[in-house]
């Protein structure tokens, strides 16, 4: 899943042909954050796009992103002055909260240079949770291995730090996916509803496609202004939406975010995540009601899709 580059020219050196070039690879990690939390944070693009640079000087970007069994998912993983390297995945399980699996082929400059069975398993509760990664590994023009472990090290480790400053909103919603994403993706629409109970919403612009952004403030009931800019990365048609959020246009980043919407009997099961940019800003969230208000969000999202 990208993560599997080292940052320091990201592919070791090669061995002898008869020697190495098949590994099995395992990693462990314990997680201050619910596993609900944890395997949103393990299968979303939006959130692994946070964790999976092993460094700062890496960057990762998403070219496909279609997390569904069956699904294809592209990434390029960057670094100033080094060629790109190219991650196709192909998405072959997915049990909620339990267990993926997936293959991933790493190629750079037209040369295909390993390829991989990456199985995940998630357990544990409310509080805290597991994460166990086995990497079947082939290595194919050059010796993976060590790039490999560190790269999966080091992107775990951030994996850990971004769990735990993750916020996860649910609601499902009495109406059918089309519907949904119609209120949510619809410029005319989204400021109806967007924002807590007796908020509402002032646009100066809107543009809700990949690359576009919405420049708003959120006005309390007591008139106090809150400017904020959503920066939208991805937008998957009925499927999912990722964006950064700003303190007003152009202000700090203070979190990635996501949506994603399921079908689920007829409804659509709507989640709404947000990595925060640091655990004392997700803390700060938590502590003047983040959590209740988004879901004040959700619920008049409903409330307007049910009088409409």
């Amino acid at each position: 899943m990208t993560q599997n580059l080292a940052a320091d020219g990201m592919i070791g050196a090669a061995r002898d042909d008869r020697q190495g070039r098949f590994a099995t690879l395992t990693f462990e990690r314990e997680v201050a954050a619910p596993v609900s939390v944890l395997w949103k944070a393990w299968t979303d693009p939006a959130a692994r796009a946070v964790w999976a640079p092993p460094a700062p000087s890496v960057t990762v970007e998403f070219l496909e992103a279609d997390t569904r069994v069956g699904g294809r998912e592209i990434s390029l993983c960057k670094v100033e002055g080094q060629p790109d390297i190219r991650c196709e995945n192909g998405w072959l399980i997915l049990q909620s909260e339990t267990r993926s699996v997936n293959s991933e082929v790493i190629s750079s400059e037209g040369v295909t240079l390993s390829a991989a069975l990456v199985t995940a398993e998630v357990s544990g509760g409310d509080q805290r949770s597991r994460l166990r990664v086995t990497v079947q590994l082939s290595s194919l023009a050059e010796d993976m291995e060590a790039g490999y472990r560190q790269g999966f090290s080091a992107g775990l480790d951030n994996l850990t730090g971004v769990a735990e400053r993750t916020m996860l909103l649910q609601r499902v919603i009495r109406a059918p996916r089309s519907v949904v994403w119609g209120a949510w993706m619809n410029p005319d629409t989204l400021p109806q509803w967007w924002g807590p109970d007796g908020f509402s919403c002032r646009t100066s612009r809107i543009d809700l496609r990949a690359g576009g952004e919405w420049v708003f403030d959120m006005i309390a009931p007591d008139g106090t202004v809150f400017p904020n800019h959503h920066r939208y990365v991805a937008v998957q048609p009925q499927t999912r939406i990722g964006y950064a959020l700003h303190w007003g246009e152009n202000g700090p980043k203070h979190a990635d975010a996501w949506a994603t919407f399921e079908d689920q009997d007829g409804a659509t099961k709507v989640t709404l995540g947000m990595v925060f940019s640091s655990v004392a800003e997700f803390q700060d969230a938590k502590g003047f009601g983040a959590v209740e208000l988004g879901l004040q969000t959700l619920g008049k999202l409903e409330q307007f899709i049910v009088s409409r």
